[in-house]
Protein backbone atom coordinates (compact mmCIF):
# COMPACT_ATOMS: atom_id res chain seq x y z
CA UNK A 1 0.00 0.00 0.00
CA UNK A 2 1.01 3.55 -0.83
CA UNK A 3 -0.60 6.49 0.44
CA UNK A 4 0.69 9.94 -1.59
CA UNK A 5 -0.44 13.12 -3.12
CA UNK A 6 -1.09 13.36 -6.41
CA UNK A 7 2.44 13.56 -7.89
CA UNK A 8 2.72 11.37 -10.71
CA UNK A 9 5.96 9.48 -10.11
CA UNK A 10 4.01 7.98 -7.52
CA UNK A 11 1.68 6.42 -9.35
CA UNK A 12 4.52 5.09 -11.65
CA UNK A 13 6.34 3.90 -8.80
CA UNK A 14 2.85 2.10 -6.96
CA UNK A 15 2.45 0.67 -10.52
CA UNK A 16 6.05 -0.86 -10.72
CA UNK A 17 6.11 -2.10 -7.47
CA UNK A 18 2.48 -3.92 -8.01
CA UNK A 19 1.34 -1.82 -4.93
CA UNK A 20 -2.20 -0.52 -4.21
CA UNK A 21 -1.98 2.95 -4.32
CA UNK A 22 -4.21 5.74 -2.03
CA UNK A 23 -4.36 9.52 -2.93
CA UNK A 24 -4.95 12.21 -0.70
CA UNK A 25 -8.59 14.22 -0.58
CA UNK A 26 -6.79 17.31 1.42
CA UNK A 27 -4.89 17.65 -1.97
CA UNK A 28 -7.83 17.19 -4.00
CA UNK A 29 -9.49 20.50 -1.69
CA UNK A 30 -6.64 22.35 -2.22
CA UNK A 31 -6.97 22.10 -6.15
CA UNK A 32 -10.15 23.41 -6.05
CA UNK A 33 -9.27 26.54 -3.26
CA UNK A 34 -6.77 27.53 -6.27
CA UNK A 35 -10.23 28.22 -8.26
CA UNK A 36 -11.69 29.90 -6.01
CA UNK A 37 -11.42 33.43 -6.56
CA UNK A 38 -12.61 32.44 -10.58
CA UNK A 39 -15.13 29.99 -10.15
CA UNK A 40 -16.29 30.27 -6.45
CA UNK A 41 -19.80 28.60 -7.04
CA UNK A 42 -18.74 25.93 -8.27
CA UNK A 43 -15.73 25.74 -5.91
CA UNK A 44 -18.21 26.46 -2.91
CA UNK A 45 -20.28 23.16 -4.14
CA UNK A 46 -17.10 21.01 -4.47
CA UNK A 47 -15.61 21.82 -0.93
CA UNK A 48 -19.01 21.23 0.41
CA UNK A 49 -18.47 17.61 -0.82
CA UNK A 50 -15.11 17.12 -0.34
CA UNK A 51 -16.06 18.53 3.72
CA UNK A 52 -19.22 15.90 4.09
CA UNK A 53 -16.44 13.04 3.77
CA UNK A 54 -14.70 14.62 6.34
CA UNK A 55 -17.79 14.83 8.36
CA UNK A 56 -18.10 11.51 8.35
CA UNK A 57 -14.60 10.72 9.33
CA UNK A 58 -15.26 12.38 12.19
CA UNK A 59 -18.79 10.82 12.99
CA UNK A 60 -17.43 7.65 13.49
CA UNK A 61 -14.03 8.35 15.21
CA UNK A 62 -16.46 10.07 17.70
CA UNK A 63 -18.48 6.86 17.31
CA UNK A 64 -15.04 4.93 18.52
CA UNK A 65 -15.53 2.70 15.45
CA UNK A 66 -12.92 1.07 14.04
CA UNK A 67 -11.60 -2.24 11.43
CA UNK A 68 -15.00 -3.97 9.63
CA UNK A 69 -17.04 -1.52 11.33
CA UNK A 70 -15.21 1.53 10.30
CA UNK A 71 -15.28 0.34 6.42
CA UNK A 72 -18.59 -0.49 6.51
CA UNK A 73 -19.96 3.20 7.81
CA UNK A 74 -17.53 4.51 5.32
CA UNK A 75 -19.25 2.40 2.32
CA UNK A 76 -22.54 3.38 3.68
CA UNK A 77 -21.85 7.46 4.62
CA UNK A 78 -19.23 7.94 2.51
CA UNK A 79 -19.14 6.41 -0.89
CA UNK A 80 -22.20 8.06 -1.94
CA UNK A 81 -20.87 10.85 -1.32
CA UNK A 82 -17.49 10.27 -3.15
CA UNK A 83 -19.80 8.99 -6.01
CA UNK A 84 -21.60 11.95 -6.58
CA UNK A 85 -18.61 14.23 -6.04
CA UNK A 86 -17.31 12.69 -9.33
CA UNK A 87 -20.54 13.00 -11.12
CA UNK A 88 -20.47 16.34 -10.23
CA UNK A 89 -17.17 16.72 -11.65
CA UNK A 90 -18.19 15.08 -15.26
CA UNK A 91 -20.97 17.54 -15.20
CA UNK A 92 -19.06 20.75 -14.53
CA UNK A 93 -15.86 19.26 -16.96
CA UNK A 94 -18.96 19.51 -19.83
CA UNK A 95 -19.61 22.96 -18.93
CA UNK A 96 -19.16 24.93 -22.55
CA UNK A 97 -18.00 28.04 -20.92
CA UNK A 98 -15.50 26.60 -19.09
CA UNK A 99 -11.60 27.09 -20.38
CA UNK A 100 -8.66 24.46 -20.74
CA UNK A 101 -6.66 27.78 -18.36
CA UNK A 102 -9.54 27.80 -16.02
CA UNK A 103 -7.89 26.46 -12.61
CA UNK A 104 -11.29 25.14 -12.02
CA UNK A 105 -10.60 23.21 -15.03
CA UNK A 106 -7.58 21.87 -14.09
CA UNK A 107 -8.82 20.83 -10.49
CA UNK A 108 -11.30 18.84 -12.23
CA UNK A 109 -8.74 16.99 -14.87
CA UNK A 110 -6.92 16.24 -11.25
CA UNK A 111 -8.93 14.89 -9.49
CA UNK A 112 -11.11 12.91 -12.54
CA UNK A 113 -8.05 10.95 -13.68
CA UNK A 114 -7.34 9.78 -9.36
CA UNK A 115 -10.98 8.74 -8.69
CA UNK A 116 -9.61 5.08 -8.27
CA UNK A 117 -7.13 5.91 -6.31
CA UNK A 118 -8.91 8.49 -4.29
CA UNK A 119 -11.66 5.53 -3.73
CA UNK A 120 -9.40 3.63 -2.42
CA UNK A 121 -9.58 4.68 1.41
CA UNK A 122 -13.40 4.04 1.38
CA UNK A 123 -12.54 0.00 1.12
CA UNK A 124 -9.26 -0.68 3.79
CA UNK A 125 -9.91 1.29 7.04
CA UNK A 126 -6.30 1.45 7.25
CA UNK A 127 -5.87 3.61 4.79
CA UNK A 128 -6.53 7.36 5.86
CA UNK A 129 -8.93 10.04 4.12
CA UNK A 130 -5.18 12.05 3.58
CA UNK A 131 -2.01 12.54 4.11
CA UNK A 132 -2.03 15.09 6.28
CA UNK A 133 -0.41 12.95 9.24
CA UNK A 134 2.61 12.33 7.09
CA UNK A 135 3.13 15.73 6.36
CA UNK A 136 2.71 17.05 10.21
CA UNK A 137 5.05 13.58 11.11
CA UNK A 138 7.79 15.60 8.41
CA UNK A 139 7.21 19.01 9.31
CA UNK A 140 10.39 19.36 11.39
CA UNK A 141 12.63 18.89 8.41
CA UNK A 142 11.71 21.80 6.28
CA UNK A 143 11.36 23.54 9.79
CA UNK A 144 15.11 23.09 10.29
CA UNK A 145 16.31 23.16 6.89
CA UNK A 146 18.72 26.03 7.53
CA UNK A 147 20.26 23.63 10.47
CA UNK A 148 20.98 21.11 7.76
CA UNK A 149 21.32 23.27 4.75
CA UNK A 150 24.67 21.95 3.59
CA UNK A 151 25.31 18.68 3.89
CA UNK A 152 28.67 18.99 1.73
CA UNK A 153 27.84 16.09 -0.51
CA UNK A 154 25.35 14.36 -2.47
CA UNK A 155 26.10 11.13 -0.57
CA UNK A 156 25.95 13.24 2.63
CA UNK A 157 22.30 14.65 1.40
CA UNK A 158 21.03 10.69 1.15
CA UNK A 159 22.74 9.99 4.27
CA UNK A 160 20.63 12.27 6.40
CA UNK A 161 17.18 11.95 4.42
CA UNK A 162 17.30 8.35 4.93
CA UNK A 163 17.46 8.70 9.01
CA UNK A 164 15.33 11.45 9.02
CA UNK A 165 12.35 9.29 7.02
CA UNK A 166 13.91 6.09 9.13
CA UNK A 167 13.09 8.55 12.74
CA UNK A 168 9.47 9.68 11.21
CA UNK A 169 8.47 6.07 10.47
CA UNK A 170 9.32 5.17 14.08
CA UNK A 171 7.38 8.06 15.36
CA UNK A 172 4.85 6.88 13.17
CA UNK A 173 4.70 3.32 14.40
CA UNK A 174 5.29 4.61 18.43
CA UNK A 175 8.90 3.37 18.84
CA UNK A 176 11.72 5.33 20.46
CA UNK A 177 13.53 6.54 17.28
CA UNK A 178 16.95 6.19 20.27
CA UNK A 179 16.29 2.38 20.79
CA UNK A 180 15.48 1.86 17.19
CA UNK A 181 18.69 3.06 16.05
CA UNK A 182 20.92 1.30 18.44
CA UNK A 183 19.78 -1.47 18.33
CA UNK A 184 19.70 -1.78 14.54
CA UNK A 185 23.37 -0.57 13.77
CA UNK A 186 24.55 -3.45 16.38
CA UNK A 187 22.00 -6.00 14.71
CA UNK A 188 22.51 -5.15 10.66
CA UNK A 189 26.53 -6.91 11.37
CA UNK A 190 24.68 -9.96 12.57
CA UNK A 191 21.58 -10.09 10.71
CA UNK A 192 20.84 -12.43 7.55
CA UNK A 193 20.92 -10.05 3.88
CA UNK A 194 18.00 -12.21 2.84
CA UNK A 195 15.90 -11.11 5.63
CA UNK A 196 16.63 -7.08 5.60
CA UNK A 197 13.15 -6.13 5.60
CA UNK A 198 12.69 -6.97 9.03
CA UNK A 199 15.14 -4.37 10.23
CA UNK A 200 12.69 -1.47 8.58
CA UNK A 201 10.64 0.11 11.90
CA UNK A 202 7.36 -1.64 10.83
CA UNK A 203 8.59 -4.67 10.88
CA UNK A 204 11.58 -4.29 13.65
CA UNK A 205 8.78 -3.65 16.14
CA UNK A 206 6.75 -7.39 15.83
CA UNK A 207 10.21 -9.04 15.76
CA UNK A 208 12.60 -7.17 18.28
CA UNK A 209 10.71 -4.08 20.22
CA UNK A 210 10.57 -6.72 23.21
CA UNK A 211 14.00 -7.37 23.58
CA UNK A 212 16.18 -4.63 22.20
CA UNK A 213 19.99 -4.29 22.28
CA UNK A 214 21.00 -1.66 24.06
CA UNK A 215 24.73 0.45 23.94
CA UNK A 216 27.32 0.10 26.49
CA UNK A 217 26.47 3.57 27.90
CA UNK A 218 22.56 2.38 28.45
CA UNK A 219 24.23 -0.75 30.88
CA UNK A 220 26.07 0.98 32.88
CA UNK A 221 23.49 4.00 33.78
CA UNK A 222 22.18 4.22 36.93
CA UNK A 223 18.99 2.93 37.09
CA UNK A 224 16.53 5.32 38.90
CA UNK A 225 14.98 4.40 42.18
Amino acid sequence: MLISDGYEVYARYAERASLTHAQCWAHTRRTFERAKDIEPTAVAEALERIGALYACEKAFREQGLSGAAKRDYRLTHAKPVVEDFFTWAKVQIERAALLPSNPLTKALHYNLQRREALSVYLDDPDVPIDTNHLERALRPIPMGRKNWLFCWTEVGAEAVATLQSLIVTCQLHDIDPYVYLVDVLQRIDQHPASEVHLLTPRLWKPHFADNPLRSDLSRSAPVAQ
